[in-house]
């Protein structure tokens, strides 16, 4: 019996634990926006659709005439987004651009520096300090030493060997 209350117990608070997670959103690809499709034309060479678009997430192996550039967004509290652009090329000059995904409008992405989901009637900004701290001032050496600052020796004696 003893032995049952303590499994219930761990259940009970692993399961009470599991829901505090911390979830971050995750992007994973070359983030693409129709502005940067819309620039891409036939006959362009790979140099410039690479100053468009950046280098591809993918070349195919066994064809280097296609590059495939794959952005995913995992929202932490919402769903998954996901593009895909593939571009064929003949010899060095593209011919041909296909798109998945739903390029309407733009993906907005959060920043990282977020400490987590918003806290509802909290603002982020109440929790900061009013005024930075203030460096101390560096003394002169006639007032009794120095300060060590960056590398600095903490005197002005040479160090006996």
């Amino acid at each position: 019996m003893q032995k049952l209350i303590k499994t219930a117990t761990l259940i009970l608070a692993l399961t009470l634990v599991s829901g505090c997670v911390y979830k971050r959103d995750l992007a994973q690809g070359n983030y693409i926006t129709e502005g940067m499709v819309e620039q891409l034309q036939p006959g362009m060479n790979r140099d410039q659709v690479v100053g468009v678009l950046g280098r591809p997430l993918l070349e195919a192996p066994f064809d280097a005439n296609q590059w495939d550039y794959i952005f995913r967004l995992d929202e932490a509290y919402g769903g998954v987004q996901q593009r895909r652009v593939t571009l064929t090329f003949d010899g060095d000059r593209l011919v041909n651009v296909q798109q998945e995904g739903d390029f309407s409008e733009d993906i907005q992405l959060r920043t990282q520096d977020d400490v987590g989901p918003p806290v509802e009637g909290a603002s982020p900004m109440d929790d900061l300090p009013e005024t930075q701290p203030q460096t101390a001032p560096r003394s002169e050496p006639d007032a009794g030493g120095t300060l060590p600052q960056g590398g600095e020796p903490a005197s002005t004696e040479p160090l006996a060997l």
